[in-house]
């Protein structure tokens, strides 16, 4: 029979799986206390970071449904539960990585699909969400100007041949 705290911490990180649009699984051994709490900072917004035992993880996971955690819930465990933009979230982790070698991402879930260590850095290389639809609306509005342009451009030729005609027909008749 599981002991209450224990069911409690079960639920709690069920809870924040349900909650949250994905989760990066990364082991922190060699970190110290103030390195982790500047890791929670930089994330802060984006992300909840959460040091974790790997049983009641998995199965926290299992209860909310979350596959392909398993293989990685070995050694420290600690998850970032990302309620916010994962993106966001994944290049704080990559930079703070980079930063801090003790930390290792080991995978995660998003949107219920579990992702590698690779899917991880190349979601933290894409550009933020807002550069992606300024990118997006900036096509749009090309594609509107060059499909503007398409239609005036024949009617303007024309009127610009009519007027060259009627000048044309102006000096002629001024000259004779």
């Amino acid at each position: 029979m599981a002991r209450p705290d224990k069911a409690a911490a079960v639920a709690e990180i069920a809870g924040k799986f349900r909650d949250s649009n994905a989760a990066v699984l990364t082991e922190y051994r060699g970190l110290t206390v103030a390195q982790l709490k500047e890791l929670r900072r930089s994330l802060s917004g984006n992300a909840t970071y959460a040091v974790v035992k790997n049983t009641l993880t998995g199965i926290a996971a299992k209860e909310a449904g979350v596959e392909g955690l398993d293989a990685d819930l070995k050694g420290p465990s600690a998850i970032a539960f990302v309620t916010g933009d994962p993106v966001e979230a994944a290049k704080g982790l990559r930079d703070f990585a980079k930063a801090n070698p003790a930390l290792v991402i080991k995978g995660g879930v998003l949107d219920g699909r579990p992702m590698s260590t690779a899917e991880i850095t190349k979601l933290a290389d894409l550009e933020s969400r807002e550069v992606l639809l300024a990118k997006v609306a900036g096509g749009l509005k090309a594609t509107l100007t060059r499909a503007a342009y398409a239609f005036t451009a024949k009617p303007a030729q024309v009127a610009r041949v009519i007027d060259a005609l009627r000048q044309k027909q102006e000096s002629e008749g001024a000259a004779a």
